[in-house]
C-alpha cells in the first residue's frame, strides 16, 4: 500500500510541475492572441532543463563521491537553459 501511495504522490508532483511551468511560460498568451504554442513548449522545456540543472547542482552538495561531476553538469545545464532563454528571445 505504501508503494502505491508513494508512486501516486511522485506522479502528482511531476504533473503539478508541468502545469506550473505551463502557466509560468505563458500558456494563455497564444490562446488570447491566436498564435502557435511553439513558444510555450519551448518555455516549458527551458524551465525543465533549468530545474534539472538545479537539482543536479544540489546533488553535488550532498554527494560524497561525485561532487565535481554533479557540479559541472548542474552548472552546464543551467547555463544551457540561460542560453536557450536568450536564443528564444532573439537576443543571440
Amino acid at each position: 500500500m505504501s508503494n502505491i501511495s508513494s508512486k501516486t504522490i511522485t506522479s502528482f508532483k511531476y504533473v503539478y510541475l508541468i502545469i506550473f511551468f505551463a502557466f509560468l511560460s505563458g500558456i494563455f498568451y497564444p490562446l488570447i492572441n491566436e498564435l502557435s504554442f511553439d513558444i510555450v513548449i519551448n518555455g516549458i522545456v527551458v524551465l525543465f532543463i533549468g530545474l534539472i540543472g538545479g537539482i543536479i547542482l544540489f546533488k553535488s552538495t550532498t554527494s560524497e563521491t561525485k561532487k565535481e561531476l554533479f557540479f559541472g553538469i548542474g552548472f552546464s545545464l543551467i547555463g544551457f537553459s540561460l542560453y536557450l532563454i536568450y536564443y528564444t528571445a532573439d537576443l543571440i
